[in-house]
């Protein structure tokens, strides 16, 4: 042999891919290998380690017709020589050359991740189904179920995962995964194995004091459900059993998140910034929320940090659409598209880019968008996209329609019933209605301040402006919230009580010193106290377009200058006369 395979075989061991694959074309065109009567398995055998440079290096297409040279040249292998092929030693010595070293499983796994890898999902599910299932591994079993569960084969998916979870019960993404699929708590931990050992304990004992790892199924499949708080309640009880667990907080703020805790989830995610600084799961999640409260300086630099940790990463394409959303939202938008390019099941990117759609007034592609991420996991905000999607298309039925099959799926959410008072309170003659369900879903969350603004609203478009005040202060008494501030300086500034809105917007500012809300409220508030008109345009503002227009003027004569004196130090044989007239006309009227 010419070429060492153990050498070929310790570079690939090594990471070193690059003189692996540079080795590898050394090592298949190898004349010692090439002849007619060199054994089919030799050259299969070079053919797999070129494949797994290949694949080291990222050449997913290269590597996939690598390794299917491979397998053409496993077919034609002596039938008294098959069952070698289940060996799974990949080095092999001069002394076993006749011995073949590859399992055409194993080696159509990889074609399956090379397809994975290039998100070609059809493809790597026909290849996978090519493989018998007795001898599928826990890997290819776990890789199954998520192209099952991608091409919406949802009972096949759970197949595949509860087999994972036979064999392994803390495979925990199966376990998330089932949850998300409708599985109960009950059908996941009754798929814990249970043969008891020779110590006469089962493998997995269910007796241990803190049954850490059944409450875990119960939290997931609380919050598949969409009983957020149940959810919320067990995740703490296991932060308890494992203080500074970075997944837990995680999944703690996430939640968070979704019910309107916006503070709480702040606070978990700085606890997981603190302990791990180079996370990037659900970090999109957290510049959200910095968004919200207007926190542009920490926005930045969790930005600046996670492009430095991993600039391919869907969550950084999120934050950046995050990040430019209220400067540029074409540019916002771009970057959300990035994310799905990336990942087209990163739920975060499909709400981002609802969200954008509406405020780029395309409320039919933001439908798209929630759609999308409802089917991926239908939560409380993708509902919520949807709702305020129909209401600007002005479909009432429909949105109704999403608000009450909200309700369906979380029944004891004073969100889900907010959004039905939405839909009413956008109809002049649901408005009683829409009090109605405002005040159930305060009776049934006292502290959930959107219903209690949207309430405040209801009032004052019905002329109530009295009862709108007494219902904010109530709240101001127990929440020192912003917003609460922001909501009751906009009614005072209505009935022309100017000295009591500066007071609240002052307050307001106080909270949330990057209110951009509090901000433009208190511009206006103080042209009005001078009374000036707040949306007249200023003459700064018209002194700033003339200059613009100005400026461009100057821009494009400087253009033409320029032009002129290329065209001069030219040979004045390479262009006609008339074209120098033309310029000189130009500029002469610029001026």
């Amino acid at each position: 042999m010419d070429i060492p395979k153990d050498q070929m075989s310790s570079l690939l061991d090594q990471g070193l891919f690059d003189s692996a694959q540079m080795l590898g074309s050394f090592l298949v065109s190898s004349s010692a290998v090439n002849t007619e009567t060199s054994s089919p398995h030799v050259k299969a055998e070079n053919l797999v380690f070129l494949g797994d440079a290949l694949f080291g290096e990222k050449e997913y297409r290269r590597a996939i017709y690598t390794y299917k040279q491979a397998l053409q040249h496993c077919k034609i292998l002596p039938k008294q020589n098959t069952a070698c092929r289940t060996s799974l030693s990949r080095s092999s010595s001069p002394n076993s050359i006749n011995v073949s070293a590859i399992n055409e499983n194993e080696v159509k796994f990889k074609i399956i991740l090379c397809h994975c890898a290039l998100s070609e999902n059809r493809a790597a599910l026909a290849e996978m189904e090519g493989i018998p299932s007795k001898a599928r591994t826990l890997r290819m079993n776990l890789t199954m179920g998520k192209l099952y569960r991608h091409s919406r084969h949802n009972r096949s998916a759970i197949a595949c995962y509860k087999d994972c979870l036979r064999h392994c019960p803390y495979i925990l993404e199966a376990i998330t995964a089932l949850a998300e699929l409708g599985v109960s708590s009950k059908d996941i931990i009754s798929l814990f194995p249970q043969t008891p050992t020779r110590s006469g304990r089962p493998p997995f004992d269910h007796f241990d004091t803190s049954r850490w790892l059944q409450r875990y199924v119960e939290a997931q499949c609380c919050i598949a459900s969409n009983d957020y708080k149940g959810g919320l309640d067990l995740f703490g009880e296991l932060l308890q059993r494992f203080p500074s667990n970075v997944h837990i907080l995680l999944e703690i703020a996430k939640v968070e998140a979704i019910l309107g805790k916006n503070d709480d989830a702040i606070l978990n995610f700085e606890k997981v910034r603190t302990i791990d600084p180079y996370n990037l799961t659900y970090m999109d999640e957290y510049a959200m929320l910095l968004r919200i409260k207007s926190d542009n300086s920490k926005l930045n630099r969790l930005v600046h940090d996670m492009l430095n940790i991993d600039a391919t990463r869907p969550e950084v394409c999120v934050a950046l659409s995050v990040l430019w959303e209220r400067k540029d939202q074409r540019r916002a938008l771009a970057y959300a598209e990035k994310c799905l390019r990336i990942d087209d099941r990163h739920i975060p990117g499909q709400i981002m880019k609802g969200n954008l759609y509406i405020s780029l007034d395309r409320p039919d592609a933001a439908v798209v968008a929630f759609r999308a991420a409802q089917e991926l996991r239908p939560d409380l905000r993708s509902y919520q996209g949807l709702v305020r999607s129909y209401l600007v298309l002005s479909k009432i039925k429909e949105a109704l329609y999403a608000a009450r099959e909200a309700i369906k799926l979380m029944p004891h959410s004073a969100k889900a019933i907010k959004l039905v008072g939405d839909v009413h309170a956008s109809n002049p003659g649901g408005r009683d209605k829409a009090k109605k369900f405002y005040e159930s879903s305060l009776r049934l969350e006292p502290g959930y301040l959107g219903a209690a603004l949207a309430l405040a609203e209801l009032h004052v478009v019905e002329g109530r402006n009295g009862d709108a005040v007494t219902l904010l202060e109530r709240y101001l008494k127990d929440w020192a919230d912003d917003s609460l501030h922001i909501k009751l300086a906009q009614v005072f500034g209505a009935t022309n009580m100017l000295q009591e809105a500066l007071s609240q917007y002052q307050s307001a500012l106080r909270i949330n010193p990057q209110n951009e809300a509090a901000k433009k409220g208190l511009e206006r508030l103080e042209k009005q106290m001078k009374g000036v008109d707040p949306d007249a345009p200023e003459e700064d503002e018209e002194n700033d377009v003339e200059d613009a227009e100005g400026e461009a003027d100057e821009g494009y004569k400087s253009i033409y200058d320029v032009l002129l004196q290329k065209m001069l130090q030219l040979p004045f044989h390479h262009f006609e006369s008339k074209i120098v007239h033309v310029c000189q006309s130009i500029l002469m009227e610029g001026e």
